[in-house]
């Protein structure tokens, strides 16, 4: 078994304890990963630190042109890459593109487009106002170190979503990968440093106490966390002491709601993928889905029929579509949520038993006779679980919507567009997605409000957050 290191100052560097990283397909081990000191914590912010000036003084131009490098360098290593994360995350291999089956290969597929778009976006120099006695511009400027922390359902895209526009901008950045997904990240990060100058990015490898000394060093500038609420508000607080701003993407328990006017079965693919994508373990799936007592039977059955037919098992091999669940916490969060719906009232469609063996592998289940208030409904599952509950208002489904206090995504499905966004203007989300759920683009804004947290991702917007604003005025 091998150990795999981190990145500090462009150079590898192990620790003296370590940890094993497990195959949630098989639960083996497949590698060694190192727990850093609280000395290494400082030193890689130290690295990052003093890289900075240089980094952000190097003209725009060739700091675009190193990103697109560094996805020429996911490009090429992208077999490798996709197959630490089926084996270390658990999600199969699937295909590459938009419209292939959203699996591991999708995930690096996903690494190069996020890298390109912030290399292909401008920040010009905007003037706020001119007149003939003065000229305001306003410049965009790095904060300097980004401590960023990823998360485990998607942990070299979503590891790319923090680090990219944050170099592109001109900070430097020091990542600490999730204690369940490290290797794969571990394994970019030391790919990309073969392009990039030592300390603009670095690694520190642990688990959470590692990452609330990373939030706490001083020699941070921003903070970027994707993760749980409760998490998040840890870090937002050691964030503020040192007045450090943070852009938070925290937990959702996004609703999808159903109008009196939608087609079940031609709709019934868009609600599968949008609430089993990752096997659920992405924070704008949809988690709890709303449906009107006139199509409710023939949703649940064309949902069913989908659920049924998706092969699961270990991603390396050929043919599966569905994985585990990525590690043992979760796994059990997952079993005791489906046991309290069955005690309230809920009725299993399918799946809702564990299947046993090697493995977190879990069936994807349905679950209806539920209401608002039941732990399935009220509780984000981050699992392959969906409760689908009955309406019969679409004023009591907004409500519904409405009612919990996250806000990251929602999606509205209807037959008529204009309706549609009647609904979505009504729902108290970041996103609402009509006739889709989770499509997220790099181009465009996403984040989410309520609990779900603050600050924005991706496009112009995206790459705004990881600079601050400098006014110039100019006395004519």
């Amino acid at each position: 078994m091998n150990d795999y290191l981190n990145t500090i100052n462009g150079k590898a560097v192990g620790s003296d304890k370590t940890f094993e990283s497990i195959n949630p397909a098989t639960g083996e081990a497949i590698g060694r990963v190192p727990v850093s000191s609280q000395r290494q914590v400082a030193e890689a912010v130290a690295a990052a630190r003093a890289a900075q000036p240089a980094w952000a003084a190097r003209p725009d131009a060739e700091r675009k042109a190193l990103m697109m490098k560094v996805a020429e360098v996911i490009n090429r290593n992208a077999a490798y890459l996709a197959e630490w994360v089926t084996r270390e995350q658990g999600k199969p291999l699937g295909g590459v593109g938009p419209d292939q089956v959203p699996g591991a290969r999708f995930e690096i597929w996903g690494c190069e487009v996020w890298t390109q778009v912030p290399a292909s976006l401008d920040l010009p120099v905007e003037v706020a106002f001119e007149d003939d006695t003065r000229r305001d511009e306003v410049h965009r400027k790095p904060y300097g170190v980004v401590a960023a922390v990823a998360p485990w359902n998607w942990p070299l895209l979503i590891a790319i979503w923090q680090i990219v526009p944050s170099i592109r901008a001109g900070n430097t950045v020091v990542l600490k990968p999730s204690e369940y997904t490290s290797i794969g990240t571990l394994e970019l990060v030391r790919l990309i440093n073969e392009v990039l100058p030592p300390g603009v990015v670095n690694t520190v490898s642990g688990t959470g106490e590692v990452g609330s000394w990373l939030v706490s060093d001083p020699g941070v500038d921003k903070v970027m966390f994707t993760g749980s609420g409760p998490t998040g508000a840890k870090i937002a607080q050691a964030a503020a002491k040192n007045l450090v701003p943070a852009t938070l993407e925290l937990g959702g328990n996004d609703a999808a709601i159903m109008l009196p006017d939608a087609d079940p079965k031609a709709m019934a693919m868009g609600l599968f993928w949008g609430a089993f994508i990752n096997m659920g373990q992405t924070c704008a799936c949809a988690k709890r889905l709303y449906v009107p007592e006139s199509l409710f039977e023939p949703t649940v059955q064309a949902l069913k029929e989908l659920a049924e037919a998706m092969p699961m098992g270990d991603g390396l091999k050929d043919g599966v579509v569905m994985g585990p669940i990525q590690n043992k916490m979760q796994y059990d969060k997952v079993v005791k949520l489906v046991e309290s719906a069955k005690q309230q009232g809920g009725t299993i469609v399918c799946g809702g038993q564990p299947q046993g063996g090697a493995g977190y592998f879990y069936p994807l289940t349905l679950v209806t006779g539920l209401k608002d208030g039941d732990r399935l409904v009220d509780e984000e599952q981050f699992g392959p679980v969906l409760p689908i509950i009955k309406y019969r208002d679409v004023e009591d489904a907004i409500a519904s919507a409405n009612r919990l206090d996250v806000g990251l995504g929602a999606s509205v499905w209807s037959s008529d567009v204009e309706k549609a966004k009647q609904v979505a203007g009504r729902i108290q989300a970041g996103t609402v997605w009509i006739n889709q759920h989770g499509m997220i683009h790099p181009m465009v804004p996403f984040g989410g409000v309520k609990g779900s947290g603050y600050g924005v991702e991706f496009g112009l917007d995206g790459l705004k957050s990881v600079t601050q604003p400098q006014v110039i005025s100019i006395k004519k």
